[in-house]
């Protein structure tokens, strides 16, 4: 089994739970063959006109600017790292309401029609990586899984809508800590729970490949 880790927390776990979180599970995945993307470190420049640009020069067969080749080797390099893949755990925290900038850039290289999705003759989304599966692990702060601030949470919501609704990857563990930093008395307790979660889901992991 490959298991793609996506790390989308360039903070130390001694600050942020999030990268708690990515520890606890790294340390507890046995039997498997396993890969980090962390997308602070890769060289990943926004999604853009330079990649458009990219694109039209290669079919024109222009010369490439060094922020094109820069991007057109992320996006591919991004793209293979999940084409190998058969589950992808994707650890992140809630910043701002929605997701870090760089794991965005990286949902926005593989997002990509005829790789990830493709239209029907009839103009329906059909997913196309309905074969791997996915783990979600993140932490916020707040509580969004009920309450008025549920309809702003678009972390975990974006992740599960693209890419287990538009590229259709299978959710088969999903480990969520919240409440942390709204209940500063219970953090530790908090916190500690989520993170035998966490061990869990990369036992069960563990458990599937043997």
């Amino acid at each position: 089994m490959n298991v793609l880790v996506v790390k989308a927390n360039n903070r130390p776990a001694s600050d942020a739970v999030s990268s708690k979180m990515y520890e606890a599970f790294m340390k507890n995945l046995e039997g498997v063959n396993v890969t980090t993307f962390d997308v602070f470190a890769e060289d990943m420049p926004y999604f853009g006109q330079d990649l458009f640009n990219a694109f039209a020069k290669l079919q024109s067969g222009e010369e490439l600017t060094d922020i094109e080749q820069r991007i057109l080797a992320a996006k591919q390099k991004a793209m293979d790292a999940l084409t190998a893949a058969d589950v992808v755990v994707f650890a992140f925290p809630l910043w701002n309401l929605t997701i870090p900038a760089t794991l965005q850039t990286f949902i926005d290289y593989v997002y990509q029609a005829g790789y990830s999705f493709k239209y029907d003759e009839n103009g329906q989304l059909v997913p196309l990586l309905t074969d791997k599966k996915m783990i979600i692990l993140s932490a916020r702060g707040g509580i969004y899984s009920e309450g008025p601030a549920a309809a702003m949470e678009m972390s975990v919501n974006y992740i599960k809508n693209v890419v287990g609704g538009v590229f259709g990857m299978q959710i088969i563990d999903e480990v969520v800590i919240e409440g942390h930093a709204a209940a500063p008395d219970q953090a530790g307790a908090i916190i500690a729970e989520g993170l035998e979660k966490v061990r869990e889901a990369a036992k069960n992991l563990s458990a599937v490949a043997v």
